[in-house]
């Protein structure tokens, strides 16, 4: 283990090099023993930005507040039985629909997995170092009604949730929207069309949203910005919860 003075690991510390620090710390004197500097410095660089990037990733996936943070894509159960596709699955785990702006819907009866694939989805955004963010849309409607109360809460609220590269909406159209959340939607979705990539999880399909969204205009524009470059997942009627219950 290399030995470092207290002044230079404050400076390190100082400068924000907590992970430089520790990887220096770590060095083994005797796997190193025989090296030169350059490679020396090289595996210590080398663990630092390991570090670095561990540590980038845990705060995004922390502050993506997902409901369920130890959701994997690669750790699907019941795959074959729940009639997902796994090449589809595997596609998305690859983040490539983000660089193309595209959206995601994971559709499916109640308990089939949906929130679970959203987060999972989410979390593989933040491995790939991406801004993810998961919200209920009760939760959602809840806060825009809370943000019309205050002093440029609107438009706080707007700014916030357009922002973030991958966007999960969860229980989507649980509630039919009124004609405020209706025009709020629209408006977000208007900012976020073809730049970022919003994931819709609901247990309604596609041919049901036009009227749960009030079958007038708001509900075409909102469609619009939605059907024509999205991915759709159907997740099944298997009763994931039914399942680990017999299983736990």
């Amino acid at each position: 283990m290399t030995v470092i003075d207290a002044e230079t690991k404050r400076k390190l510390r100082e400068m924000g090099a907590t992970p430089l620090l520790e990887a220096l710390e770590s060095q083994d004197e005797g796997l190193t023993m025989g090296m030169s500097f350059d490679e020396r410095l090289q595996l210590i660089v080398d663990e630092a930005h390991s570090r670095f990037n561990h540590a980038k990733v845990e705060g995004l996936i922390r502050r993506a507040g997902l409901r369920y943070p130890a959701a994997d894509l690669r750790q699907l159960s019941r795959v074959d039985e729940r009639g997902l596709d796994q090449n589809v699955i595997a596609q998305l785990g690859t983040c490539g629909f983000i660089d193309r702006g595209q959206n995601v819907v994971f559709q499916g009866s109640t308990g089939s997995g949906k929130s679970y694939l959203g987060c999972a989805l989410a979390k593989r955004a933040c491995q790939h170092r991406v801004r993810a963010h998961y919200i209920r849309m009760p939760d959602l409607e809840e806060a825009w009604a809370l943000a019309k109360g205050k002093p440029l809460g609107t438009t706080k609220l707007l700014k916030k949730y357009a922002a973030f590269t991958v966007l999960v909406i969860d229980e989507w159209l649980l509630d039919p929207p009124d004609e405020a959340m209706r025009s709020m939607l629209l408006e977000l979705l208007e900012r976020r069309y073809d730049t970022a990539s919003t994931v819709f999880c609901t247990q309604y399909a596609k041919k049901d949203w036009h009227q749960r969204l009030g079958s007038g205009v708001h509900a075409d524009a909102i469609m619009d910005r939605i059907v024509h470059n999205t991915i759709w997942v159907e997740t099944g009627s298997h009763n994931m919860r039914e399942h680990a219950a017999v299983n736990s």
